[in-house]
């Protein structure tokens, strides 16, 4: 069976008629009508039955067809992703990243990146820590931005792009909001507004609250940085976050005090599957990512 044959079939299918779908095809009558014969005969079933002047797809035919164009769209998709695989600026990059990461830093690089390949698309993908990893390692996405970066995995690797402090954020008003730095351990007595189980700034946050000597006590939890922040802002506790996460204009916001001990960071890195090829979008994404960090780190 070759895919002309099958090309020919999906055309007379749709137009019911071989001398309208070899003018469609720019090639001659009896070329179409030789190549669904030998087709049908290799099937061993007839695709057609004459009704008329056109030609009318019989119960098996209905279902090769079916069948017939849904390989012809992943063939179709196949050579597109070849041709986004060979020139990246006319690729997508399909790209992971959790959701503290979606205020500023995310659009940022984005923009900077598409300032160079304007024809670039993107598919985003906003998740928890593991579930980027298992999209990775799945094959759903091509990157991820991931934090903490994770120290060892059999099957994905790659950079830390930047090592973040994290902040105290506090109800304005509170006693230690006008303060220009704090111990963690100030705080032991306070109600935390912590992520949910699942999210990767939960663990930095807990351990911190260890290292300091205290287990915070959870007053509230949440999903989303936004969420975190205005509940904080909203006088019903206090938290960590990292600066990037507090990016945001608005009439009610927390007052943000660093923290001098214990030194509160987290890392975040660039993810992608091991011992795999990038698409060549993707690579090219990939090392501008690691010239855009060196360049802030060392500028």
């Amino acid at each position: 069976m070759e895919l002309r044959q099958l090309y020919y079939f999906v055309r007379v299918a749709r137009k019911e008629h071989v001398t309208q779908a070899a003018e469609e095809l720019h090639v001659a009558q009896s070329a179409v009508s030789r190549q669904i014969h030998q087709l049908e005969e290799e099937l061993g079933v007839k695709l057609f039955v004459q009704k008329g002047r056109n030609l009318q797809l019989t119960p098996v035919g209905g279902l090769f067809l079916k069948r017939a164009e849904a390989i012809l769209q992943d063939l179709e998709k196949a050579v597109t992703e070849i041709h986004e695989f060979l020139d990246p600026e006319k690729g997508e990059i399909r790209l992971g990243f959790p959701h503290s990461l979606g205020n500023s830093l995310i659009p940022q690089v984005v923009a900077a990146f598409r300032k160079q390949h304007p024809n670039v698309k993107f598919r985003f993908n906003q998740g928890k820590y593991n579930s980027l990893i298992r999209d990775l390692v799945k094959g759903d996405i091509d990157l991820a931005f991931i934090s903490p970066m994770p120290s060892e995995h059999d099957q994905v690797s790659g950079e830390v792009l930047l090592t973040e402090e994290l902040y105290a954020i506090l109800p304005p008003g509170h006693s230690l909001s006008e303060a220009e730095h704090i111990s963690l351990n100030q705080l032991a007595e306070e109600d935390f507004v912590l992520f949910s189980e699942g999210y990767s700034l939960r663990p930095i946050v807990w351990d911190a609250c260890e290292r300091a000597g205290f287990s915070p006590k959870i007053g509230f939890e949440g999903e989303e940085t936004d969420t975190i922040r205005g509940l904080v802002a909203a006088g019903m506790g206090v938290s960590l976050l990292p600066e990037l996460a507090l990016y945001h204009t608005g009439p009610l916001q927390p007052a943000k005090v660093r923290i001098t001990h214990p030194n509160v960071t987290r890392t975040i890195g660039i993810i992608r599957r091991s011992n795999e090829r990038l698409p060549l979008v993707a690579k090219v994404f990939y090392s501008f990512l690691l010239r855009y960090f060196h360049s802030k780190e060392n500028g």
